[in-house]
């Protein structure tokens, strides 16, 4: 992350009252620190501009195919630096914790994916943005099952074998904004801008790349 976004140095903790403590000798924190699978967070110690990072591990009963998995999360500020940087941060968080898939997205997509999940079997058939319904990450069969789109997408190999990317035939459009990981990976961005649900050619661009990848979600 540091050498995908720059400037950015993550070398502080948060104290019990969520402010900023330097962490000269951060390597070693963290190791120190591990526990239950996961770190605690890490941040870039400047309150006005918070960048974050953290990782925690979810049990298999939470997890595609009953594995256990490691999952990490990092938050920052969406400005034109973050917006420009995007893909190469994931890809940096990405490869680093040699993630099934990821994804990079603006604040209130989780609310949105909420809305995609079937709790019910019979429940509706489509998301009151007219998304598909999606299966419950705990039901799905496998980890490289990436659950959910998001606006920048990281597909591990394995991942994009599972939804079959790339077709040249078909997948022109998500190839001329996507490109390939040094692990055989791909990061695939769906929109120019960060995805906006209330834009119409942003929704359209989902619906069709859900359209195109039934896999995605276990549909």
């Amino acid at each position: 992350m540091e050498k995908a976004l720059p400037g950015v140095q993550l070398a502080w903790r948060l104290s019990d009252r969520g402010r900023p403590i330097a962490l000269p000798r951060r390597d070693e924190w963290i190791l120190e620190k591990i526990e239950d699978g996961g770190f605690p967070i890490v941040c870039n110690g400047n309150e006005s501009y918070p960048v974050t990072v953290m990782g925690w591990g979810r049990p298999g009963i939470l997890k595609p195919g009953g594995q256990p998995q490691f999952e990490v999360h990092a938050e920052m500020p969406l400005d034109e630096p973050v917006i420009t940087a995007a893909s190469a941060l994931l890809e940096a968080v990405a490869e680093g914790a040699r993630s099934f898939w990821g994804h990079a997205s603006p604040y209130g997509y989780g609310s949105e994916v909420s809305r995609q999940y079937r709790r019910a079997p019979d429940g509706p058939e489509q998301s009151p943005r007219g998304l598909p319904m999606l299966t419950l990450p705990q039901q799905l069969p496998a980890p490289e099952i990436p659950c959910f789109l998001g606006w920048v997408n990281y597909w591990s190999a394995a991942a994009a074998e599972v939804i079959g990317f790339p077709d040249p035939a078909r997948d022109a459009e998500l190839l001329s904004r996507a490109r390939r990981t040094p692990s055989g990976g791909w990061i695939v961005q769906l929109t120019d801008t960060p995805l906006d649900y209330d834009n119409p050619d942003h929704l359209a661009a989902l619906k069709r790349t859900y359209e195109r990848f039934p896999a995605i979600g276990g549909r």
